[in-house]
């Protein structure tokens, strides 16, 4: 198993549960991987795994220099949801417990929304229940074909909760309640018609390439700039377009005009020369 790789600019997780779980590689350009690692069990989640991705999450969120973060999974899975053992020791948990359990998945999911960078799920083989909700709460997300997908939770009697805010956000209300109330698996080909997948790849070498060139289009965008957009799109999204909203999308322009990405990206262009941030 590979061991975490400590950049300058990405403070790594120092655990048990984080290096054995999850493995993190980061380039010296800033370009993250983070690799669910329970193979054997197709990167199903249980309490260890969502830990040891909050942490990660957590920890990623609060560095400012990455230029992107790749989310996928080990062993030609993207992720089978909820592991077998776990649902079984959760049959006897009280409401707190579960209510406490579900807390922690949720966290995970707000850290990982949260990173500056751009996110971008590498999801391949399957990504079924919390899997396909992990893919949801990224940026971006790039499925090989074949890849099969599923919010499965009420074929157990259960729902999708903590997901359900980013799989709306990624194909909206009418789209969920479909998925979310059948069950039912579709394919790549279907979550790109739904919004959930951006793009498809033949073959996992196919996502290799998608992440090499999205890697390198990231150097170009200042990493602030990036990180302002992402706000931007949480703070507009929804909103009546009234007085109050232009307001405060003009402040939002003049503010970044006047920083320190605004000039010396505007300065840049002008003087022909690349950016600090693309050299």
């Amino acid at each position: 198993m590979p061991n975490p790789i400590a950049d300058p600019f990405v403070e790594v997780p120092d655990t048990d549960a984080t290096s054995s779980l999850v493995t993190l590689e980061a380039t010296p350009e800033g370009a993250v991987t983070v690799t669910l690692n329970r193979p054997a069990k197709k990167n199903a989640f249980d309490n260890e795994l969502i830990g040891a991705m909050r942490e990660t999450f957590e920890t990623l969120r609060d560095q400012e220099t990455i230029r992107v973060v790749f989310v996928r999974g080990a062993g030609g899975t993207f992720s089978a949801g909820a592991d077998l053992a776990w649902m079984r020791d959760a049959i006897d948990h009280t409401l707190d417990d579960n209510r406490d359990d579900a807390m922690q998945m949720a966290l995970m999911l707000k850290h990982l929304h949260d990173i500056p960078a751009l996110t971008v799920a590498l999801v391949e083989g399957a990504a079924y229940g919390g899997g396909a909700g992990l893919a949801a709460a990224c940026d971006m997300a790039i499925a090989v074909k074949g890849t099969r997908f599923s919010f499965s939770e009420v074929r157990l009697g259960l729902i999708a909760a903590t997901v359900s805010p980013y799989v709306l956000a990624a194909i909206g209300p009418r789209r969920a309640r479909r998925l979310f109330a059948t069950g039912e698996a579709f394919d790549a080909a279907q979550a790109l018609s739904f919004g959930l997948v951006d793009e498809i790849v033949e073959d996992a070498a196919g996502l290799d390439v998608v992440k090499a060139r999205i890697s390198a289009a990231m150097l170009a965008c200042a990493p602030g700039a990036v990180a302002e957009s992402k706000k931007l799109v949480d703070e507009v999204a929804f909103k009546p377009i009234d007085h109050g909203l232009m307001t405060h999308t003009a402040r939002r322009i003049a503010a970044q005009r006047v920083g320190d990405d605004g000039q010396e990206g505007v300065r840049a262009f002008l003087d022909g020369r690349k950016p600090t941030w693309a050299t």
